[in-house]
């Protein structure tokens, strides 16, 4: 577990030191749960959401994107089930004063139980090798047996204690697992309690006449009640899709670790409508696609897992997870959900409007089922950054810290290094880059030795570096060094925007899928 925290603190460290992320108003002491993107944050962060964005509206026809605005009328939250029923359990700790969510101290207690029964198994291949069963392992070893079923006993009742609003219930099994303060130990809970989510401010010049209004905890009701705008005036036919990427604010009970959870964070969404019948057809459709999506970044197949939910949202008749193995353990990192017709039919009711779909080919209106993709983005950029960030030994003994960012993502493509400061190596260098910021983010960097230049760009995660020196002088040729390998090339000035465009581009990466 140390270990995990010593790599979580270095994730952060480095992505600070970096120009990727600063505490928000960090001059002013900073503000709990918020944090500004720096230099490199905003490009790794922009790149993340345009590779979303190709692979779910540009390589889809029937998919359109919209950018709906923050504020929305308060009757859309009421409609949404928000007001009523957006909330989470909460507990506080009587001799430490800190706050918890319940419902996220009973999931990690599970799920070290699922990390010891990972230990049993993974000691069991080594014993056994290439003789092992581990599916018979898993249903046949007592210990095993015992931690799985356990856990799902655990999640089952916290989940029908959640969905039927037995709150005490809920306390009464933090008490029997006997699940302590994570920071202090103590067991002495208050009671649970729900806590809505949503941050309300007021829109008008005058507060004796100003509506109430909400920040959106979610972008999904922007594409909700342009369902008809965008069909009708897209000319859209059943099945289709709507994205939308954007900010959206929760008033978050605990909000830690780092960007995970945020008060303010961006979402990266896509509803797609379909016949009433076809849900589940699409909801796999769905599950399968976007792991396929996550898998082509190439962190890892081991890094990823389903989770199907055990409690359901009040919309939903199918919803799961793709988790991601963070630096402190499986985190949900999307949601898939078969959100039924909730949504529209809700917003009809409140709305007085029809939001239905006329199916020729059926002759008949009805309103669609939808599923939803919804991936936070700030949790995609922790993602990547946490699982890059490596401390290799080299042959030589040496050590190098390398941001192995993939590098369709990557702030910048290439660094542009002139091996002295004069000679007209300099100039050189500043007309490669000239030639190459047309189609790529390109840096110049002149300072401290070549070898020196070679780690401060591994550690910024840039997939090239080039280096001018005196034979390029000669024979208009470079030396291209490639981050992961280290491997140097020596190659003509003119091959560098193919040789660093094969490498970066999104239709390679994403013709992985």
């Amino acid at each position: 577990m140390a270990k995990q925290e010593d790599i979580f603190k270095n994730v952060i460290s480095h992505a600070k030191e970096y120009g990727y992320i600063f505490p928000s108003s960090e001059i002013y002491d900073g503000l709990s749960a918020v944090y500004d993107y720096g230099q490199n944050g905003a490009e790794l962060k922009k790149n993340i959401r345009e590779y979303w964005w190709k692979a779910m509206v540009q390589m889809h026809e029937n998919i359109v994107g919209i950018d709906a605005a923050i504020f929305m009328h308060p009757t859309t939250w009421k409609a949404s089930g928000h007001v009523d029923a957006f909330n989470d359990p909460l507990i506080d700790n009587k001799d430490s004063k800190k706050r918890y969510r319940a419902d996220v101290l009973i999931e990690d207690y599970a799920e070290k139980l699922n990390i010891k029964a990972q230990k049993e198994i993974e000691k069991a291949q080594k014993r056994f090798g290439e003789a092992f069963n581990e599916e018979e392992f898993v249903t046949t070893n007592e210990r095993v047996v015992g931690y799985l079923s356990k856990r799902e006993e655990i999640l089952k009742r916290m989940g029908h204690s959640l969905e039927t609003e037995n709150l005490a219930d809920v306390k009464a099994l933090i008490e029997e697992l006997e699940i302590a303060d994570p920071d202090t130990g103590s067991k002495n809970w208050t009671e649970v309690r729900q806590f809505n989510l949503m941050f309300g401010t007021k829109l008008g010049a005058e507060a004796a006449h100003a509506m109430d209004l909400y920040l959106r905890p979610e972008t999904a009701q922007g594409i909700f009640v342009n369902f008809l705008n965008v069909q009708k005036t897209g000319r859209m036919k059943i099945p289709f899709g709507i994205a939308q990427t954007g900010k959206a604010f929760r008033n978050e009970i605990v909000a830690r670790q780092f960007i995970f959870r945020m008060r303010e964070f961006e979402q990266m969404e896509m509803q797609f409508f379909v016949r009433p019948g076809d849900e589940m057809k699409w909801y796999e459709y769905w599950k399968e696609t976007r792991l396929k999506w996550h898998m082509s970044l190439g962190l890892g197949k081991e890094n990823y897992r389903f989770h199907d939910h055990d409690k359901l949202a009040h919309y939903a008749n199918a919803a799961a997870d793709i988790e991601f193995n963070f630096p402190f353990g499986f985190k949900e990192l999307e949601g898939i959900h078969s959100r039924t017709d909730f949504d529209l039919k809700a917003h009809e009711e409140h709305s007085g409007k029809k939001l239905q779909f006329f199916d020729t080919e059926l002759n008949q209106n009805y309103v669609p089922y939808v599923v939803e993709t919804s991936v936070g983005l700030d949790r995609m950029f922790l993602a990547v950054f946490a699982s890059s960030l490596k401390e290799e030994t080299l042959e030589d003994g040496s050590e190098r810290t390398v941001l192995s960012l993939p590098a369709v993502l990557a702030p910048t493509k290439a660094a542009v290094l002139p091996l002295v400061k004069k000679d007209g190596l300099p100039e050189v260098a500043r007309e490669i880059i000239e030639d190459l910021k047309w189609d790529f983010n390109v840096a110049y960097d002149e300072k401290d030795a070549v070898g020196r230049r070679y780690r401060r760009q591994d550690a910024l995660g840039t997939p090239f570096c080039i280096t001018v020196d005196h034979q390029t002088l000669e024979d208009q040729t470079v030396t291209i060094r490639h981050r992961d390998s280290m491997k140097q090339d020596r190659v003509a000035i003119s091959e560098l925007r193919g040789i660093i465009n094969e490498e970066v581009s999104v239709r390679k990466w994403l013709m992985k899928m």
